[in-house]
């Protein structure tokens, strides 16, 4: 649901819970893709609160929102250096 997911015209109204609350999610994706990004977001929610069971919902939201950018820029570091090794391979 980035940037350019958000400028397509074609919206999709889901409603999903996350950690107790409903949310209503407009985006391009599909009905499908929203709610398997809602249903991940509240089991990150759940295991960190299941290690620390003193936290706020603000807090425990911001430590999701960061373990979730942390898990996207390992991954988008892998794949960059796998595209360099791709490269190297058809040079």
């Amino acid at each position: 649901m980035g940037a350019a997911a958000l400028s397509n015209n074609r919206k999709n109204r889901t409603s999903v819970d996350i950690y107790g609350q409903s949310y209503s999610i407009v985006g391009s994706e599909s009905t499908s893709h929203i709610r398997l990004v809602a249903s991940m977001v509240d089991d990150k929610m759940r295991e960190i609160s299941s290690v620390n069971p003193a936290l706020d919902t603000s807090k425990l939201a911001v430590l999701t929102a960061v373990n979730a950018v942390h898990d996207y820029l390992k991954l988008k570091e892998e794949m960059e250096e796998l595209e360099k090794e791709l490269k190297k391979l058809r040079d």
